[in-house]
């Protein structure tokens, strides 16, 4: 059986101030694939994952999401943004936002009941959070606030899932538990796209891999192109690295 595409990408380039931040890139992204984005600072990681959200808009080029364009399938992405974008003094608790993340199935009109209540209690239990559900956000430690919007995600229950940066600043016990949750959804036939900053841990951690600096270098399963030529062209120095063959 022929796999699905998730996600598609054409030619697509980017520009802030008439300089390209990512540059006429083609990315074909199957569905059920668990793949982090990796690159250096500044190499349009989180760029690349704001246009394809319609965030961002590119000067060129296209997106899509399961052949039509984002706008129309938006039910069907979930998003956990980087830490550092969120208002985390904003004065709610983490059961209330665990809870936005039934809102899309809702519609403007309808309020969430006890069944969006029940789903979102339920994704705080399987990211380890029931028991902070009162808590205010700003009084949970940066794993937990973590936790709680991977939460959100989870009560979307989306056919996409992008991250940009989950794993950033969480304590090793939160990193575990993160990535068992993605390799879950990757199990259940779920698309997990991660911007991630930690080479050593790519083997392990995913299956597929997006090699970005401005231009896409390379992207594939992380055994065939998680190598040290695809690391030197994507940082610009020789890498070494042990690949779990």
């Amino acid at each position: 059986m022929e796999q699905k595409i998730a996600v598609q990408i054409d030619d697509l380039t980017v520009a802030y101030n008439y300089k390209p931040v990512l540059w006429d890139i083609d990315l074909t992204v199957p569905e059920g694939v668990l793949m982090a984005i990796v690159g250096p600072n500044g190499a349009g990681k989180s760029t690349l994952i704001k246009t394809i959200l319609g965030i961002i808009k590119p000067i060129a080029g296209s997106v899509s999401i399961y052949g039509e364009a984002y706008s129309k399938q938006r039910k069907l992405v979930a998003y956990v943004p980087q830490k550092g974008s969120v208002d985390w003094d904003f004065p709610t608790t983490a059961l209330d936002v665990v809870m936005m993340g039934t809102y899309g199935s809702l519609g403007w009109i309808r309020r969430p009941g006890q069944k969006e209540k029940k789903i979102a209690l339920e994704a705080m239990e399987k990211v380890g959070m029931l028991a902070y559900k009162a808590r205010q956000i700003s009084q949970l430690s940066g794993g937990q606030q973590q936790r709680v919007f991977l939460a959100r995600a989870l009560a979307q229950d989306a056919s996409i899932y992008f991250m940009d940066e989950p794993l950033q600043g969480v304590d090793a016990t939160t990193e575990i538990a993160i990535i068992n949750i993605l390799k879950e959804l990757r199990k259940s036939g779920k698309t997990v796209i991660v911007v991630h900053h930690d080479l050593q841990t790519v083997p392990e951690y995913f299956d597929w891999v997006t090699f970005l600096n401005v231009k896409k270098i390379a992207t594939g399963p992380v055994k065939e192109i998680f190598n040290d030529d695809n690391l030197t062209q994507t940082y610009g120095i020789n890498y070494k690295v042990a690949v779990n063959k």
